[in-house]
């Protein structure tokens, strides 16, 4: 009995479709507060309340089954994964509170000790306090954390403010949900899986640092919708065209050794529905590496839009921060027809 034996989806965060998230979100209520600075309207990463001219929370929330077997790693992943939408945003966090379901009727605690005890050490190493949670029983394992940070009102990031003429920067490579799909059918090398692992249990702090230091336009973590999906809501909110050029997507290393196509997850087909209605595809693009525009991230890097003049300065700052990655990967345009050009 193996840990992803308890998960319906176990090659990717296990989101809903985009359109279905998109559907659901016109049934919350129109009215705004005045103190509610970032909702979802733009389906940007977390809610920002003012509490005060120079304080406000950020406030989300994040869950999935496993994606890999060992517990204690699960629960590392899992809890990266819900802190970085709070760095997404510029902000600190704070506190969190565990999720948890669990089949306690089915198997003991161990696995759910070490799940905690995983995400307990990457909030401690975030210098976030866990300050409670909820659990309930159900036949499938998920966790994740509710996040709460501060930021102050002045100095949001959201991912509604690219502008044309930014440069685009990606801080952790691509291909988590190829490998975690490929890992539970033992057709994984070790050391690619090694390679997955460290990328999702990686904080994204050092990216906030660089990007608060430098001054980016705007930011979005790269998750469940892929990056095809995030940067398209980017290009939605920012009313701009973005432009990926797909040979310039880093991908996790050794990962040319897996069969891609066979281990697409089935979030890559609803993120490629989800946007290829906007998108306009250069001729003749490489198909395996179209994949990676459309593959599901678990705790994936920040999607950084940069003005150029600061670009240089931005790598330099991500690489003396040790991020993963700092690799420039597209360019913003001024609003074309399409809001995604793939070249």
């Amino acid at each position: 009995m193996r840990l992803t034996d308890f998960a319906s989806c176990a090659g990717c965060a296990a989101k809903m479709p985009p359109k279905a998230v998109e559907a659901l979100l016109k049934f919350l209520p129109k009215r705004r507060h005045p103190d509610l600075l970032v909702g979802t309207e733009t389906h940007d990463d977390a809610g920002v309340f003012r509490l005060r001219p120079d304080l406000a929370l950020v406030q989300t929330v994040d869950f999935f089954p496993p994606v890999v077997d060992d517990p204690y790693t699960f629960g590392r992943m899992a809890a990266a994964n819900a802190l970085s939408d709070v760095y997404a945003m510029g902000g600190v966090p704070i506190t969190a509170l565990n999720l948890v379901c669990y089949p306690d009727d089915k198997i003991g605690p161990e696995w759910l000790g070490e799940i905690l005890r995983g995400g307990a050490e990457r909030c401690e190493e975030a210098g976030c306090t866990i300050v409670g949670g909820h659990s309930v029983r159900d036949a499938e394992i998920k966790f994740g954390m509710a996040v709460t940070g501060t930021i102050h009102p002045d100095r949001i990031t959201t991912n509604a403010g690219a502008k044309p003429g930014d440069v685009l920067i990606l801080t952790k490579p691509l291909g988590t949900g190829f490998v975690t799909t490929a890992a539970k059918k033992h057709d994984c090398p070790p050391e690619l899986l090694d390679a997955a692992v460290e990328s999702m249990t990686t904080l994204n702090d050092g990216a906030c640092r660089a990007m608060l230091a430098v001054g980016v336009n705007a930011a979005t973590d790269v998750t469940g919708f892929g990056l095809a999906g995030h940067a398209y809501e980017m290009a939605h909110g920012s009313n701009v065209t973005i432009a990926l050029a797909l040979n310039a997507l880093p991908r996790l290393r050794g990962i040319d050794g897996i069969d891609l196509v066979k281990y697409r997850t089935r979030a890559s087909k609803t993120n490629r529905e989800y946007t290829e209605a906007e998108t306009e595809y250069a001729p003749g693009l490489d198909e395996l590496l179209l994949e990676f525009a459309y593959d599901a991230q678990t705790s994936g890097g920040l999607l950084l839009s940069v003005p150029e003049a600061k670009a240089d300065d931005l790598v330099a700052r991500l690489k003396v921060e040790m991020t993963l990655v700092a690799a420039i990967i597209g360019r913003v345009e001024s609003r074309a027809d399409k809001a995604l050009r793939l070249i």
